[in-house]
């Protein structure tokens, strides 16, 4: 606690709140001067918290904190997960209910500023189903959706720009830059217009330039329509080609047909037609509705950030730990009736694998066989003549490979003429090389005489100005093609709207009675599942008390089973031991009857009855000699403590004074003074 208060105080103090508290006043602080503090927080996150919370009621303060609380994803601490008391700490402006509420707002401030932004824009507005039955509430709502979409969008490119190292100085530079270029571009342009204006015919020539321009264009353009068609040729030859094995497998095949034949396999059609209907189609059909249920679900939550991100990861990789232990616990607790079905399963689950691998290949050549008959479709729809007949084929086939065949040899001829042209623009280009290198004397000619007479660089001018007028007049073409196209282009969009509306003003009315239908669906849906929920409770109850007991006698099994076995066990010992006794006591060897237990234990008795007896000759003794015994130790006691009373006097009499003598006679000890 006393970190996070240390890191609050250095946040509150710092940009831009500046505070300047320390830790004894800001523990000292009032709870009405706590929830300002948070509200300022607040404020600095999303601007339109900023208030005074003195001039606004307590539930109103309580219920705009939550609600901006809540958009930006905080959870309570643990000991605060109850709704009521959460709310009871903030109206009572509660320290243990405020600081992590100020520590964890100060931690992320960025990434919250960010987030409360984006939920201004990406929190839809909740409207109700009967509302949006309204045409005009309906499309403001699909505009709105639009926008908020679009708004995405344009935020998703403007973090990508942010984010690609792209600055603003950097591009301030470029685009003064080319305004200095164009300042350039722009003197050079009014120079070549002025050494032009002089030049005769100038308009002529920039017309005929003009038109070589376009000639090459035109040549551009001709020769990639070439290059497509003869790719078009070759793709449709070699479709052909197959389209006719097809054709003459297909012939073959009808030619084999028989009655038995075809309703065998009309038999097998309709069995992985159902098998389609009845298994395939319907999980995937559920796969694409969970999948889009799903992103319905991401879609409708408000952006994540990575904190959020890195959470949700650390809950998945602890569900998963926990899915690998419940796996190993179902491991290691499988019966041994689980353990023979498991081949059979696996054999199972490989022949439905199998099974769903040939209908998808089925599928995938149903989709292709399709693709190719809508081709063929269009291909015939294409080939068809003026009169509306089909493609000849037969004979007539045959006169057209023949007519081709004529063609190729035409070809031939104007690929010949070609050669020749081409030989005829080689002889033309050397020409035009001679007479460029004229043109280049005489403009050097040209530019002595200019600047003989002082106007150097006219040539250049009107040269520059003639391109230029060249540049101008293919711009204004374009812009007068642009223009003449945009109005064309709005026309046909106007066109098709009111189209679109037309047709989907019936598509809308049917679709009002279709969401009536959906509404009542889902009431009974809603119905059907509690319903379903109340039975599987109940089965999935009674389900764990029978497994609970079933693993109770399980185990009592199991415990039966141990002490039956150690049971056999020592009563097989127990009889193998006695059978081995019974034949060591009957043999006739003295060894072996030494080594029986029998007599084992007749020797041990033997030898404690002779102890018992000697103990109790000696305890007679004892007895016996008890009372003089017991005289003699107290003689020896009362002798030890006269002598130690003789040791005691001995050690008074040496520590103190001599007052007398002292005579001894006859065993007496007298004191003389």
């Amino acid at each position: 606690m006393s970190e996070q208060l240390k890191f609050i105080v250095q946040q509150l103090n710092m940009e831009p709140f500046r505070k300047n508290f320390n830790l004894i006043t800001f523990d000292s602080l009032e709870p009405m001067q706590l929830l300002q503090i948070l509200n300022d927080v607040l404020a600095e996150i999303d601007p339109k918290q900023a208030m005074d919370i003195r001039e606004e009621m307590p539930e109103q303060t309580v219920k705009r904190m939550s609600s901006l609380l809540g958009m930006l994803k905080y959870k309570p601490p643990g000991n605060l997960s109850d709704v009521s008391s959460f709310r009871q700490g903030l109206v009572t402006g509660s320290k243990p209910v405020v600081h992590p509420i100020l520590h964890w707002l100060l931690q992320k401030v960025p990434e919250l500023k960010k987030r409360a932004y984006l939920a201004r824009f990406l929190v839809k507005l909740e409207v109700p189903a009967e509302f949006l039955q309204d045409d005009i509430i309906n499309d403001t709502y699909h505009q709105y959706e639009e926008l908020v979409e679009g708004f995405k969008t344009y935020h998703k490119e403007c973090e990508h720009l942010r984010n690609s190292g792209f600055s603003t100085a950097e591009i301030r530079r470029d685009i003064s830059a080319m305004e200095e270029e164009k300042d350039q571009l722009l003197k050079r342009v009014e120079r070549l217009k002025r050494r032009v204006e002089s030049v005769s015919n100038h308009q002529r020539m920039l017309e005929q330039a003009r038109q070589l321009r376009v000639e090459k264009e035109r040549e551009e353009s001709l020769t990639h329509q070439k290059q497509e068609q003869k790719n078009q040729l070759f793709q449709a030859e070699q479709r052909l080609l197959r389209l006719q094995q097809q054709l003459k497998d297909l012939r073959q095949a009808a030619a084999d047909a028989h009655p038995e034949s075809l309703m065998k396999r009309l038999e097998e059609e309709i069995k992985i037609n159902s098998y389609m209907v009845t298994e395939k189609l319907p999980k995937e059909l559920e796969g694409l509705r969970r999948t889009v249920q799903y992103m319905q679900k991401v879609s409708s939550e408000p952006a994540m950030g990575q904190a959020d991100l890195q959470e949700m990861e650390g809950k998945i990789k602890e569900v998963d730990s926990q899915i690998n232990q419940l796996i190993e616990k179902k491991m290691m607790r499988n019966d041994p009736m689980d353990d023979k079905l498991t081949l059979y399963r696996q054999q199972a689950s490989i022949i439905i694998r199998k099974k769903e691998s040939k209908a998808e290949e089925l599928q995938e050549a149903r989709e292709e066989l399709a693709a190719a008959e809508k081709e063929l479709k269009q291909r015939s729809s294409q080939g068809q003549g003026s009169n509306g007949e089909e493609v000849i084929r037969g004979d007539e086939l045959k006169r057209l490979v023949a007519k081709l065949r004529s063609k190729g040899t035409t070809y031939k001829k104007k690929r010949q003429e070609l050669a020749e042209l081409r030989a005829e623009y080689g002889v033309l280009q050397r020409t035009d090389e001679l007479l460029r290198q004229r043109h280049d004397t005489v403009q050097q000619k040209l530019q002595t005489v200019e600047a003989q007479k002082g106007i150097s660089g006219y040539s250049d001018t009107q040269e520059e100005l003639e391109r230029v007028s060249a540049i101008k007049s293919d711009l204004d073409e374009k812009k007068g093609r642009t223009l003449d196209d945009m109005s064309e282009m709005v026309k046909k969009l106007n066109s098709m709207i009111v189209e679109k509306k037309s047709a989907l003003a019936p598509i809308i009315k049917e679709l009002r009675s279709l969401r009536q239908r959906r509404a009542e669906l889902n009431q009974e849906y809603e119905e059907k599942k509690a319903q379903y929920e109340s039975c599987a409770a109940g089965l999935e109850s009674n389900r764990s008390k029978l497994e609970q007991e079933v693993k109770a006698l399980r185990e009592e099994m199991a415990q039966n089973e141990n002490r039956y076995h150690y049971i056999n066990s020592m009563s097989e010992m127990q009889i193998q031991r006695a059978a081995e006794e019974m034949k060591a006591y009957v043999s006739s060897d003295p060894q072996e009857k030494k080594k029986t237990i029998r007599e084992v234990y007749m020797k041990n008795i033997a030898e404690q009855e002779l102890l018992g007896k000697k103990l109790r000759e000696e305890q007679k003794v004892v007895r016996e000699n008890h009372s003089a015994n017991m005289e003699q130790m107290k003689m020896w006691r009362d002798l030890e403590q006269l002598m130690e009373c003789k040791r005691q006097c001995f050690i008074k009499a040496q520590n103190q004074v001599s007052i007398g003598q002292v005579i001894q006679e006859g065993g007496e000890d007298r004191l003389v003074l």
